[in-house]
């Protein structure tokens, strides 16, 4: 099975930033980011590139897909 996973919670401590300051600059709530973050959420690709703009990073360097590699080859 294929899970998406995230790096959010990582560039978030990077940055400083709270999941509260995370969601305002995104215009998400941070019951969204928290949801993210533990990876019970696939975020849509708006919220996406704005976290990807937040962050300075390239989008899949935030997000990638883990497991079942041996299927999707």
């Amino acid at each position: 099975m294929v899970e998406l996973r995230n790096r959010v919670r990582e560039l978030r401590a990077r940055d400083r930033l709270s999941q509260g300051d995370l969601a305002q600059l995104i215009g998400a709530s941070r019951q969204t980011i928290a949801l993210i973050e533990r990876g019970d959420y696939a975020p849509s690709i708006v919220l996406v590139l704005k976290i990807s703009a937040v962050f300075q990073v390239p989008v899949e360097s935030i997000f990638f897909l883990e497991g079942d590699e041996e299927n999707h080859e």
